[in-house]
């Protein structure tokens, strides 16, 4: 049985705003899942048709096989944290921890047991007599994380709950929540427009866009293999280059970009034939840069950013293409209107 069900659920806001358009999500038990995508694309609406704050205009919402359409968020078992974590500024922060407790008639002495269980887990022993106030930005994100723990949910819902946060915390609360998620081993939803977060913490990634699941898969899968331009252009930096299927082989797909340089690509999105234009996409990091000698697509440095132990070059192709490099600068950076060749390994080339 999996934790969630979303069956064909549908939400309008209008006759012309579709914010989730007919999607179809299984989410295994002990799961953790990142919905993923831009700023309006339905991620958050679904996470909030799973809670019950929203309520599908179609489709059908299950919790452990269970239909949940019709049933109030009270009653269906969940943990949810927030963007701004909600915690009551007047309470201490047993009461913050204990208030989903109180209205399940749980008797006091375990209450207290449950709250310090909890608070154990999110390592704040000790914290039940302060305020949030009282609390850093960092431990009141793991209060609300203690609360949504302490009543023991079905499903932990999570909606970008670390974007409070400054860079350093944020990168530390994403191992600590990932780690806590794994010894609890409850099935999580997490929503993020942060690629690098969907990336680290998922199991499996939902990439989201116009209210309609693009691909999802295990995060190498996805960022290794997408299958439109979107998801490939959302997750890193990804170069897009025209080109002509010049053969189909046992070794790969050799295509000619524009200018009449030639390319072996390793994978496709689809099947494709001699002849065919098709868009080829290869990661940054994956151009390897070398002498103008050393064989390779011929290019030239047309833009540096220096970023420490990296450089980005803009590199420009015979054929007037723009390709972007993202490289270790283990040697000395490139000058600008320098000659290279840009070297690819087809595994790391797919047509859209």
């Amino acid at each position: 049985m999996n934790a969630v069900d979303l069956r064909r659920i549908t939400r309008r806001f209008s006759t012309t705003v579709i914010a989730v358009d007919g999607i179809d999500l299984s989410v295994p038990d002990g799961a953790f899942v990142t919905l993923l995508g831009p700023s309006g694309c339905g991620k958050t609406t679904t996470l909030r048709m799973i809670a019950g704050l929203e309520t599908p205009d179609d489709g059908e919402v299950q919790i452990k096989g269970r239909r949940m359409n019709e049933i109030a968020i009270h009653k269906r078992n969940l943990g949810i944290v927030f963007q701004n974590y909600a915690l009551f500024p007047h309470k201490s922060i047993f009461a913050n921890v204990a208030f989903g407790l109180k209205y399940r008639n749980v008797p006091a002495d375990e209450i207290r047991s449950r709250v310090k269980r909890a608070l154990d887990i999110v390592r704040l022993p000790g914290v039940e007599e302060r305020f949030p106030s009282q609390l850093s930005g960092g431990q009141q994100q793991r209060i609300a994380l203690a609360r949504a723990l302490v009543i023991e949910p079905d499903v932990l819902l999570l909606d970008e709950p670390l974007s409070a946060l400054d860079a350093n915390l944020r990168e530390e609360m994403r191992v600590e929540l990932k780690n806590i998620q794994r010894r609890i081993g409850v099935a999580t939803v997490f929503v993020t427009h942060d690629q690098g977060e969907a990336l680290a913490m998922s199991d499996l990634v939902v990439v989201m866009n116009k209210g309609r699941i693009e691909q999802m898969g295990a995060p190498a899968e996805v960022y290794e293999q997408p299958r439109s331009e979107f998801v490939a252009s959302f997750l890193g930096n990804a170069n897009f280059l025209p080109a002509a299927v010049q053969q189909v082989t046992a070794n790969g797909i050799a295509v000619m970009l524009e200018g009449g340089d030639g390319l072996l690509v390793g994978d496709a999105a689809r099947p494709v034939t001699p002849g065919e234009a098709v868009r080829v996409v290869v990661r940054a990091e994956k151009i390897e840069i070398a002498a103008p000698d050393a064989g390779g697509l011929p290019a030239k440095v047309v833009d540096v950013d220096y970023l420490g132990s990296m450089a980005r070059y803009q590199m420009e192709l015979r054929g007037g293409q723009r390709v972007l490099s993202l490289v270790s600068l283990k040697d000395r950076a490139l000058r600008l209107g320098e000659t290279v060749a840009l070297q690819i390994d087809p595994q790391h080339c797919r047509i859209l």
